[in-house]
């Protein structure tokens, strides 16, 4: 990293194309000045001036990643080191590694070599951001915990569980809630609901607006006067916004047949299916963009339409069919997966009995009566026209009733 009024990389590239210009249009002489000038401001060697000088100065992308730096030993160290701390920011962490390090030692919670001391002590604050972002994903909240008091009444009796990867029965659906807050999740704001369904890759997305129960409602109702199979399982994660008691007794309603269960509590990959999609099939198209107007709801809608027909009947997807640990020589484990052929979520729908023959033969004639390569274009000419409309003013209150499909009854 660069030390007090070192130049950084950009703030490098940025002079350099400044004395690029008078560079070209100097005599000889004065370009051998200006490049000793150069050559003192940013620390460059002469040759790397000159090469510099001749090529773009917009930074590329790199073509080899780095290798890591800090193996499993530092990320184990700084797991411990982090919870001894209560997780505080990294920022406050990094300069405080080494000495507690040495302190964990003494009392026997961390064994020190040198060598992690050292690394410890050189350590980046953005690297320690990133190792915790990944390794505490399965840690415990800060303290102070949430008591049983104040624990979610309406999950007590929801099993706690992860769906099979190797689920064969259509059926078993994996549900999660998309934000689209933007840079500043406040006030009112629209959600992508969307369900995933683990054996066939059926996926289902609705836009609401807030996440409180008559959108809620509105949105599963959505789902369920349109999905083509039977929901035997819902799975989301652990949020209120799934798990209240007015949720809960709709579900008792609509899907009375169906098991409710529910992903453990600090699992992201519980639901990994759905969160794959979120990824490929909202994030994706949508960014982070701040949505929060009825008008914007409605126009989601639209788009989600249409990728329910073009990615449950048109798009083929690979389903994981395998996996084998194979013992290395040197005695480590490698995971190798296998995936299946690819096949559309329609077909592999077809292939089973949770179907009916009548339901089947109207989707078969809506997908070949519709044009694919259309329907794409139709997608991005919907989102162009999401992307036009403005957000709502400061201090606006949108109606969330204007946009649910099913009208609230007095």
């Amino acid at each position: 990293m660069p030390t007090q009024g070192e130049m950084n990389i950009d703030e490098r590239r940025k002079y350099l194309g400044i004395m690029r210009r008078r560079y070209r249009e100097a005599g000889r002489t004065e370009q051998s000045h200006l490049l000793d000038e150069i050559e003192q401001v940013t620390q460059l060697h002469r040759k790397s001036v000159l090469r510099l000088l001749g090529q773009s100065l917009e930074r590329q992308a790199r073509t080899v990643q780095r290798q890591r730096t800090y193996g499993a030993v530092v990320d184990d160290a700084l797991r411990v080191i982090a919870e001894s701390f209560d997780y505080i920011a990294a920022e406050r962490l990094t300069p405080n590694l080494p000495w507690m390090a040495e302190q964990l030692a003494r009392h026997g919670e961390l064994d020190v070599i040198p060598s992690l001391i050292e690394q410890l002590d050189q350590i980046s604050v953005s690297t320690v951001r990133r190792i915790l972002q990944r390794t505490r994903q399965d840690e415990p909240r800060l303290l102070p915990r949430r008591g049983p008091e104040n624990a979610n009444q309406a999950t007590r009796d929801v099993p706690m569980r992860r769906i099979p990867w190797d689920e064969t029965r259509p059926g078993h659906w994996e549900a999660d809630l998309v934000h689209h807050g933007g840079r500043e999740a406040r006030g009112v704001y629209v959600h992508t609901l969307q369900m995933v369904d683990v054996a066939t890759g059926w996926s289902e997305r609705v836009a609401v607006l807030g996440r409180g129960y008559l959108a809620m409602k509105d949105g599963f109702l959505r789902v369920l006067a349109r999905v083509p199979f039977a929901i035997d399982e819902l799975h989301p994660d652990n949020g209120s916004e799934f798990f209240n008691a007015h949720l809960r007794r709709f579900f008792g309603e609509k899907v009375k047949d169906a098991q409710l269960s529910r992903s453990r509590p600090w699992h992201r990959n519980d639901n990994r299916f759905v969160e794959q999609k979120n990824s490929s099939l909202v994030r994706a198209y949508l960014g982070d963009y701040r949505l929060d107007t009825v008008a914007q709801t409605q126009a989601l809608n639209a788009p989600y339409d249409q990728m329910w027909l073009y990615y449950n009947l048109f798009q083929p997807v690979m389903r994981l069919c395998e996996k084998v640990y194979l013992h290395e020589e040197d005695g480590t484990q490698r995971l190798r997966r296998r995936f299946d052929e690819a096949r559309t979520p329609f077909d592999r729908l077809c292939a089973t009995d949770a179907i009916s023959i009548d339901r089947g033969h109207v989707l078969t004639e809506l997908r070949r009566a519709t044009n694919p390569r259309q329907l794409r274009k139709e997608i991005y000419t919907a989102l162009d026209h999401l992307f036009a409309l403005p957000c709502a003013a400061p201090g606006s209150t949108e109606n969330v009733l204007e946009t649910l499909a099913t009208p609230v009854l007095d």
